[in-house]
């Protein structure tokens, strides 16, 4: 049997924590994958594969089935295995998104793997202030050693290593803020924003209530996905980031509401 991700066409040969992105994809998309069929794909090793399988087990992204391995069932929404997922996408979104900010400007970020990831292309940025609930962003941004992060109390979400709540919402309205970048669960058909809680959504309407612009991104992926908690809408925004082109009815409501949309596979080389 032959695999490969459904969402981008596969690259290889690939490296390291890109092909682990490219192999979380494909057990996904297929359910499980076979360590020959792998190798044959990647143009590698079974070695090298079963190397990049022992990683991802370890981190409880994957577990072993015989001849091959499938989805940790327990940890199907872990955040290390979404942030793997779609990760050339997203990570080109964090790009993009990064050009929309300039130095010396305050940025409230919100939960979530792509803001995260957007968080880490500000590395090259001077004089950031950085306020977010995201305890991921807040460290990336740590990192750099050149901007000032401030962080959320209260209670942590262990499973997504975030704050949520009352506190998350006041943290956010205690300011007010240059920008405001985030992402969500979902975008319906009809351009309504969706999470998967309520508390999800009252930190992100705290953070766009609070922002002078607003940055959302996103990859393709959270078009026509099902999520319950809803507030906000795609025309509200400023700037919206993705990868791909979106549906089509969801351009002409941007268009037709000034919103500046982004898209990437179009402008980054």
């Amino acid at each position: 049997m032959s695999y490969a991700p459904s969402s981008s066409p596969l690259k290889t040969p690939a490296q390291g924590s890109e092909r682990q992105a490219q192999i979380a994809e494909i057990v996904r998309d297929q359910g499980e994958a076979k360590v020959d069929d792998l190798a044959n794909l990647f143009q590698v090793s079974a070695q090298t594969i079963r190397k990049d399988i022992n990683a991802m087990c370890k981190n409880g992204l994957l577990r072993r089935v015989h001849g091959g391995v499938e989805l940790a069932r327990a940890n199907a929404q872990h955040y290390d295995l979404r942030r793997i997922l779609n990760f050339a996408a997203k990570k080109k979104v964090g790009q993009a998104a990064a050009k929309l900010i300039p130095d010396d400007v305050t940025l409230a970020v919100s939960i979530g793997t792509t803001p995260e990831l957007a968080v880490g292309c500000l590395e090259q940025h001077h004089g950031l202030q950085i306020f977010t609930n995201n305890l991921h962003a807040a460290l990336t941004a740590h990192m750099f050693g050149t901007a000032q992060v401030t962080i959320a109390g209260g209670r942590l979400r262990s499973s997504e290593a975030d704050i949520v709540g009352s506190s998350a919402v006041s943290f956010f309205e205690g300011y007010r803020f240059d920008i405001g970048l985030f992402g969500v669960a979902a975008v319906s058909a009809d351009g309504a924003l969706l999470d998967l809680s309520e508390a999800d959504v009252h930190a992100r309407e705290a953070i766009t209530r609070n922002a002078a612009k607003t940055i959302l991104v996103l990859d393709s992926t959270k078009f026509g996905r099902r999520a319950h908690a809803c507030s906000g809408h795609v025309t509200k925004v400023d700037h919206v980031v993705c990868e791909t082109r979106p549906p089509a009815a969801i351009c002409e409501m941007l268009l037709e509401a000034g919103v500046n949309l982004i898209i990437c596979d179009e402008v980054l080389p």
